[in-house]
């Protein structure tokens, strides 16, 4: 049995998003000891600072929800988009292999876009993303899998360095800014609204994205990290619905009389083209980890019951 000495380390970065709020939340058990840091804590574009932060705090994982997440301020913004989701990540994998430890990151949808599809995305499809998020994500999952897959590492090393890259989608919760919470805020102002119906995807509640996280690296934790294969996982609730759809179903269970309307995409003019089809195949995270993911509808009641208080 492992006593509090062995115990695993593991760093979260971007700790007061949605993913680490809801991690924190879950982070009591014991299973090891977190370090919960964000950008006032702890800078990870400064590659220095990381190693420095890591070798100081004896880090053996790392779990990544630091994210540049505003997609059409990023068309604008390119160089800080991709210093946040491309050159941060490529610290923290370098770090992690030179330290011998595991990374999570957590990834998005948004890595396709450009080709229409309407079948779900397998973590095999060949990624095609249409804006400078999406172009910046992906960079991201490159650089990590350039750093960790071993490429030029001593084998030992490259035993060590493991790694799961988590694509998610329409990410909402308790916290911060998200869908659920603006149309919320919409529907106490509004007699009725028009939301798109032609983009087509799946909601995912934070809690049960973090739920999934948090059992992959307490196996990491757990001593084997032979135990989480590397490579590209997709995680999401389960159902296919259009934002319309998801709209629809947040004022009927919120018991909000606003009427929502379906509107065209082109509608609501955007710097980006967003994926018109991005739901994404969970099979093989579902296979590998034995895991019952809920459908969308059962979880947004609770994240409503949450806002509820």
């Amino acid at each position: 049995m492992r006593g509090r000495d062995d115990l695993k380390n593991i760093l979260v970065t971007g700790a007061n998003g949605q993913l680490g709020t809801s991690l924190a939340l879950m982070a009591n058990s014991g299973d090891a000891h977190f370090f919960f840091t964000d950008v006032d804590t702890l800078d990870i574009t400064d590659y220095k600072a990381v190693r420095n932060y890591m070798k100081d705090n004896h880090i053996d994982i790392v779990i990544n929800c630091a994210a540049y997440t505003n997609v059409d301020r990023a068309e604008d913004d390119r160089e800080l988009a991709f210093k946040i989701n491309a050159e941060a990540p490529g610290n923290l994998a370098k770090a992690c292999r030179i330290g011998n430890a595991a990374l999570i990151h957590i990834s998005t949808d948004y890595v396709f876009g450009k080709e229409r599809s309407t079948l779900p995305r397998t973590e095999e499809v060949k990624p095609s993303p249409s804006g400078i998020y999406g172009e910046s994500k992906l960079e991201g999952e490159r650089r990590i899998i350039a750093e960790l897959e071993g490429n030029g590492v001593p084998q030992k090393q490259a035993d060590r360095a493991r790694y799961a890259i988590i694509r998610t989608a329409w990410l909402y919760s308790e916290y911060g800014k998200n869908f659920v919470k603006t149309m919320l805020g919409l529907f106490s102002t509004k007699d009725k609204l028009s939301v798109v119906f032609d983009q087509v995807g799946t909601p995912t509640y934070a809690g049960d994205l973090a739920a999934v996280v948090y059992r992959i690296a307490v196996e990491m934790a757990c001593g084997d990290f032979r135990k989480v294969d590397n490579g590209i996982y997709n995680f999401t609730d389960e159902g296919v619905c259009s934002w319309y759809d998801f709209a629809t179903a947040i004022a009927e269970l919120s018991g909000s009389e606003c009427k929502v309307l379906p509107c065209h995409s082109d509608e609501y003019p955007s710097k980006v083209k967003r994926p018109s089809f991005s739901v994404l195949d969970k099979s093989k995270i579902k296979q590998r980890f034995q895991i019952e993911i809920p459908h969308w509808r059962e979880s947004l009641k609770i994240c409503l019951k949450g806002l509820k208080g």
